[in-house]
């Protein structure tokens, strides 16, 4: 499978709305928008992610949009994130999509968090340089708890 990162377009918007809506991905991300279902935050949201300093970034797989990814917060605090449609888990798409954006980002260290049981998102993580450095307990609105979360680390 191709997996290339790209600008986000507008037409990419729906199908990002969409894909962060399907309730079992909400579930393993956790830590997601108080209410992913409403559109205008939503649209509000990635207008100001758009117009911030933040490399975000569409991903493709064989042409298809199938997530995103980005780094975005404050230099020496830099976070990388990203979303795959559920349809794509477990095919490399995640890892292909997080080491293009790493390669387009320099810049180190970078920051990630994966609620502790999303053993997914931290393989991925792992894959890519990433090592746990602490854990915290968050409020994760996708469970309407707080849960274990874990902090990782991608050093200079």
């Amino acid at each position: 499978m191709d997996v290339v990162l790209r600008e986000v377009h507008d037409s990419d918007l729906p199908v990002f709305f969409r894909q962060m809506n399907d309730p079992e991905a909400l579930r393993m991300a956790a830590f997601t928008a108080e209410d992913p279902a409403d559109r205008a935050a939503f649209d509000d949201r990635w207008e100001r992610i758009r117009a911030s300093d933040a490399v975000t970034r569409t991903v493709l797989a064989d042409g298809d949009v199938v997530g995103s990814a980005a780094v975005y917060g404050e230099p020496g605090e830099r976070e990388v994130t990203y979303w795959v449609d559920r349809a794509y888990w477990g095919r490399g798409v995640a890892t292909a999509a997080l080491r293009a954006l790493l390669a387009e980002v320099p810049e180190r260290p970078l920051y990630a968090r994966a609620a502790a049981d999303n053993t997914g998102s931290r393989r991925v993580l792992e894959k890519c340089g990433f090592r746990e450095t602490a854990r915290a307990t968050g409020y994760a609105p996708a469970r309407g708890e707080a849960i274990d979360e874990v902090v990782l680390t991608l050093p200079g």
